[in-house]
């Protein structure tokens, strides 16, 4: 199952945007809250059924949410501020409730800017932190069916949770299935064991994936080979959504998706 992330259409009406993508053979839609407002209150529930409604009316399924801290101020993960903290949790809760009620079932925390190490703490503390905030979130997830998939992000984006190990470790301290792991090729490209192998290594704890290269392009429009990835995916069974995520927009919203699911189809049939 494939999926393309909103803010790839950054320039497009959501009506343009999801019918191309369906068009395209897409049949999931990622969405990244700033996409729709600055804050996540700002999101009417008018305006959720409004969007979920056009989203579905074009063939598509909401997924759930990403970049999910993007744009925020003052909310950190990893801060040594219990206040700071519960705060994120906070927000964390009202993504939740906005996932819900688009449809979605996943919430894939990246967003280093809000989770990088700060005031001069240790991994542990810093590892300890996030799991306080997610364990205050745990509730509100388990209540609307919503997980939270921890994204490992490469040593360029930040200085927590760079490989996929330390992401599981967070998931272990929080202790609960409703916290899995997220694997994102541009990411996995920095790991010392070639991306196909981490793959294999926490298929069990994979609930996500995002496709894209480490030249911020899409799958298959860089160096990275994708038909082992995909072969991997498949072996392990991998049976949830393999979503584009892009970062490098230039050549142009509708480029982008077609070449996209061209190359990871290509792949996958090899």
């Amino acid at each position: 199952m494939f999926a393309l992330c909103n803010e790839t259409f950054r320039d497009t009406s959501l009506a343009d945007a999801v019918r191309l993508t369906a068009q395209l053979g897409y049949t999931g839609w990622e969405v990244a809250p700033f996409m729709l407002a600055k804050h996540v209150d700002e999101i009417g529930q008018v305006d959720r059924v409004e969007y979920r409604r056009t989203v579905e009316g074009a063939g598509l399924q909401i997924i759930g949410l990403h970049w999910l801290l993007a744009g925020t101020e003052g909310l950190h993960l990893t801060t040594l501020d219990p206040e700071v903290r519960r705060s994120t949790a906070e927000y964390l809760k009202s993504l939740t409730r906005l996932c819900s009620d688009l449809g979605g079932g996943l919430m894939v925390l990246g967003s280093p800017q809000q989770r990088n190490r700060t005031e001069g703490q240790t991994s542990s503390q810093a590892m300890e932190n996030a799991a306080d905030v997610l364990r205050q979130v745990v509730p509100t997830l388990q209540e609307h069916n919503v997980q939270i998939a921890v994204e490992p992000l490469g040593p360029e984006e930040g200085d927590f949770l760079n490989t996929a190990d330390e992401a599981c470790e967070l998931i272990d301290a929080v202790g609960d299935s409703s916290v899995g792991l997220h694997l994102d090729v541009k990411a996995m490209s920095t790991e010392s064991e070639p991306i196909d192998q981490v793959i294999r290594q926490h298929a069990e704890r994979m609930i996500h994936f995002h496709a894209n290269d480490p030249n911020r392009l899409g799958p298959g429009m860089g160096d990275v080979e994708f038909a082992p990835i995909m072969q991997a995916l498949h072996d392990v069974q991998y049976d949830g959504w393999v979503s584009v995520e892009v970062f490098d927009y230039s050549p142009g919203a509708e480029t982008l998706a077609k070449e996209s699911i061209a190359n990871l189809r290509a792949a996958a049939a090899k």
